[in-house]
């Protein structure tokens, strides 16, 4: 019987944390919309990232970028198992006073202030984080990507319309449910839809479409893992159907809809 499992917390406040075994076959080729910051706690993680095949090995710490294709699989013909934390670009920025989100230009590295910090995020799981504890992880965070980074804080915010990406990207959240419409994100936004595209890029690492597809899929994962049929998932989350919601659920998990079902419900 396999002993593969995730266990994933609520995303809250720009931060979601994962906790996963795998043996073999972990996830397709797929990205986030998120910083992924993961410690391998053993055996031989393995994934492809930015043209190379790379390898994770127990107590090293892995750095993904949003928009980053990225797969996983074991390495070494054993089993592994991860934590990994999901931030929102944004806070990070925020939490560095409006700097440039942090490149880490190396994936996989031994990092041991940052392996600490993830210990530290992981002592209750998956009990609720408490806000102000959020703040202070996303905080040291930042400051650990900007010692991995290629230079100092960057401050290419100053040209960025911060405010108007922010209200486009507010409207996306509260709006997940459906699709929403380019005329529509230029009226909220009062930026025509090219120049909103890469003001919203530079701020947050990804696109409006990508950032509001990821949301409608965190939506049917969420429904997924309590038990919520694939079909009622797909349509609850604005897709139009369940093979519509298959594909890009693929394409952002690195796994269909049902095995993520069987996996999140394991003990």
């Amino acid at each position: 019987m396999s002993t593969d499992q995730i266990r994933l917390d609520q995303p809250t406040d720009g931060l979601q944390r994962l906790a996963a075994r795998f043996s073999g076959h972990a996830y397709d080729l797929h990205r986030h919309e998120t910083y992924g910051i993961g410690l391998t706690l053993y055996g031989v993680q393995q994934f492809h990232y930015r043209g190379s095949l790379r390898a994770s090995r127990a107590r090293q710490v892995l750095v993904l970028h949003p928009d980053e294709p990225h797969d996983g699989h074991a390495g070494e013909g054993g089993a592994f198992a991860y934590r990994m934390l999901y931030l929102d670009p944004a806070a990070i920025s925020q939490a560095l006073d409006g700097a440039g989100p942090p490149y880490v230009a190396e994936p996989v590295a031994h990092d041991e202030a940052t392996a600490r910090a993830i210990d530290e995020a992981f002592v209750d799981f998956p009990r609720q984080l408490e806000p102000i504890a959020i703040d202070a992880l996303i905080g040291r965070f930042a400051d650990l990507m900007v010692r991995r980074s290629d230079g100092e804080r960057r401050r290419s915010r100053r040209n960025v319309a911060l405010r108007a990406v922010t209200r486009a990207r507010d409207f996306l959240v509260a709006e997940s449910h459906r699709v929403v419409g380019s005329e529509e994100l230029e009226r909220v936004s009062g930026l025509d839809r090219f120049a909103l595209a890469r003001h919203f890029r530079s701020a947050f690492g990804t696109s409006p479409h990508r950032f509001q597809t990821g949301q409608r899929l965190m939506r049917a994962q969420a429904m997924i893992a309590e038990g919520v049929a694939l079909s009622e998932a797909a349509a609850a989350a604005g897709f139009a159907d369940q093979s519509h919601l298959t594909r890009h659920f693929a394409a952002r998990f690195g796994v269909t809809p049902g095995r993520w079902a069987a996996l999140s419900r394991r003990s």
